[in-house]
């Protein structure tokens, strides 16, 4: 039987830094944000300093908060709730993203409502 709305099986992707106060404060958002609505998707954690590729395109810009899982190599990469993507292979941003810096709830809300609502 599937899913249907937000319980919807589907991923986060939180694009981050292991020495990142932002990101850890984004990561706890996140997680405060699925227990009050009940939300159940896995959120894979991606350091972006273990691949060049990802330092490029993020830099400065982590925590950066994406709806799909982590690719790498070109498939979709699913690690679990708040698990370690791997090193290996080519990474990048699937999905869509929804904010940087800090939880957008709104904007986390908007996307629930025009994609899984």
């Amino acid at each position: 039987m599937t899913q249907q709305g937000p319980h919807r099986t589907s991923h986060f992707t939180l694009y981050s830094r292991s020495y990142c106060h932002l990101c850890e404060d984004m990561l706890a958002a996140l997680r405060a944000f699925m227990a009050r609505t009940g939300l159940q998707w896995p959120i894979d954690v991606v350091d972006v300093d273990a691949d060049p590729q990802l330092t490029d395109m993020f830099d400065e810009l982590v925590p950066v908060l994406f709806a799909g899982a982590a690719r790498l190599d070109g498939a979709e990469q699913s690690t679990g709730s708040a698990g370690e993507a791997g090193e290996a292979g080519e990474a990048g941003p699937a999905g869509q993203e929804i904010c940087h810096y800090f939880l957008d709830e709104s904007a986390l809300q908007r996307y629930l409502a025009q994609h899984h609502g």
